[in-house]
């Protein structure tokens, strides 16, 4: 969507609306953005008008939960959620969750946001088992990573880190989780195509300067997604060709750091955001666990404190 026509929709609202389901969820995400709860659900009714309940129209409802969520209306991101879920599963009846795009982001958002109202109601148990739940139901689905992300966010930390499969890798050979006990291990998830994980390169070689010499052991695992360069379907070789490529031209401050290539570790580890930082002590006991990209400053602190540890 043109930014112009973006600027417009906020200025006046009700007076232009979006002509696809792509420029659909811009829309509602930029209202969202300036908290403009009103022009975001216009724009879904507008669009619900001409064009029906399409799965675009479902992942921008969802979107309005999260914003509602991050608002702190949390009696409004319920309802959300709720309305995001039923009209999934009617949408569903005769077809896989993945068979559009819009469909399992829009129920990743509904799930999130029903278990992080629960928690934030003081109800933490109650969302751990409504997520696991959620994944035995939907763990065939590219949900699974995305629904142990939750699970992890709420109950990994102080806990012993999940496998690792190192069975595979690209540069250095990983020695594995056992071999590494008795030191600190940073997790650093990323994929060739995140353009969040290459702002992160500087600060992880930063850490491979500074606290390896320490004892940390810093370890970059990522995994095949079907694709390359401009989203052009890949088999598994030509992919992980590919990555190589993306990692030795990309990541070459990091080439001493060795890269697991498995799809189940971003699954057990719940890597559906990229980055996420996983530190472990020298016990093998998870102590942060964060999707996302994190200041230089808050990761050292982190790493200085486990390092501390006897």
């Amino acid at each position: 969507m043109h930014r112009a026509w973006v600027l417009a929709a906020l200025l006046l609202p009700g007076l232009l609306h979006a002509s696809s389901g792509d420029d659909l969820i811009t829309a509602v995400r930029t209202a969202l953005a300036y908290n403009n709860f009103a022009l975001a659900e216009n724009e879904i009714a507008a669009y619900r008008t001409h064009s029906g309940i399409t799965p675009a129209v479902i992942e921008a409802i969802s979107w309005v939960g999260r914003g509602a969520l991050g608002a702190h209306n949390l009696p409004k991101a319920q309802s959300c959620a709720e309305e995001t879920r039923k009209l999934i599963l009617d949408a569903i009846k005769n077809k896989p969750l993945d068979s559009d795009r819009h469909l399992p982001l829009a129920l990743g958002n509904a799930i999130e946001i029903q278990a992080e109202v629960m928690a934030a109601e003081g109800r933490r148990n109650e969302a751990l088992t409504f997520l696991t739940h959620e994944r035995e139901t939907w763990g065939k689905t590219s949900l699974r990573a995305r629904i142990q992300k939750n699970i992890n966010l709420l109950s990994l930390e102080g806990k012993p880190a999940p496998p690792l499969d190192v069975s595979h890798w690209l540069g250095p050979k990983p020695a594995g989780l056992a071999a590494w006990r008795g030191h600190p291990v940073l997790l650093f998830f990323w994929a060739h195509w995140c353009a969040d994980c290459k702002s992160e390169v500087p600060d992880i070689a930063r850490m491979i300067a500074e606290y390896q010499p320490q004892g940390l052991v810093i370890v970059g695992p990522t995994q095949r997604y079907g694709y390359v360069a401009q989203g052009q379907d890949a088999d598994p070789a030509t992919e992980l060709r590919y990555i190589d490529a993306v990692r030795r031209e990309l990541y070459t401050p990091l080439a001493s750091m060795p890269v697991p290539v498995s799809e189940e570790n971003f699954r057990a580890w719940g890597a559906s955001t990229t980055p996420t930082l996983v530190l472990l002590d020298r016990k093998g006991i998870v102590r942060m666990y964060h999707p996302g990209v994190m200041p230089y400053a808050e990761l050292a602190a982190q790493v200085q404190a486990v390092l501390k540890r006897p």
